[in-house]
């Protein structure tokens, strides 16, 4: 097989990492922001469930969790899909770092908008979804991009759990062709021409926040 050939083969798996990818994200997004948030302003009980929760979910190996979820939560009556499985845990498991870009960003805020939005009468979530969140998403959105990277990537993992993604069919190219190193190149191409362009939009998403950040600093 040429290495043209290996890559369109490879690229047959593309639908189930790009529809595994998408739905990571829908899970990734929501739980980052709903975790970082209550992260910042949880305290005591509250705050030490919601680290609990995030360290979970970053700190467990993916590969355990994909197994663990797969085969252990149809002995509790809960029969999800192998593509719904793998979305879950990597997004999860993306939404759990993410969730310390959305604190982090937060507490670089100035505390004077928040006291300003209270003086004018505004409530506390008031505050935070007109005031303080708007910023944080601006200035967090290269850091979500980098993690839309990271879950990319992470896709290969789902071969595990017998998706026919792109890894999935290179491994089933090796085994036809004998040619394990041609076909995990071309399995490694595969994915930088779909994140290359990606890692480029983040740079230049950065660059803007970074103009942004500069010119509200001036004023």
């Amino acid at each position: 097989m040429t290495f043209l050939q290996i890559l369109l083969g490879i690229y047959e798996g593309f639908g189930i990492t790009a529809i595994v990818t998408v739905l990571g994200l829908l899970y990734a997004i929501p739980f980052a922001l709903l975790a970082g948030i209550l992260q910042h302003f949880s305290t005591g009980a509250a705050r030490w469930v919601v680290t609990a929760t995030i360290e979970f979910w970053r700190s467990s190996p993916v590969i355990v969790l994909l197994y663990a979820f797969y085969y252990s939560l149809p002995a509790f009556g809960i029969n999800l899909s192998a593509i719904s499985v793998g979305a879950m845990v990597l997004g999860l498991n993306i939404g759990g770092y993410g969730s310390q870009s959305v604190r982090a960003a937060l507490q670089t805020l100035n505390r004077g908008q928040r006291e300003a939005g209270l003086a004018l009468g505004l409530s506390r979530i008031e505050v935070l979804r007109f005031v303080e969140l708007p910023q944080a998403i601006a200035a967090m959105t290269p850091t979500f991009i980098n993690q839309a990277i990271q879950l990319i990537k992470g896709t290969s993992l789902v071969s595990l759990l017998t998706l026919t993604d792109m890894t999935f069919r290179a491994k089933e190219i090796a085994q036809l062709s004998y040619n394990p190193v041609g076909v995990y190149s071309g399995l490694l191409v595969a994915y930088l021409i779909i994140c290359y362009p990606v890692t480029i939009f983040g740079r230049r998403l950065e660059r803007s926040a970074a103009k942004g950040r500069g010119a509200s600093h001036e004023f």
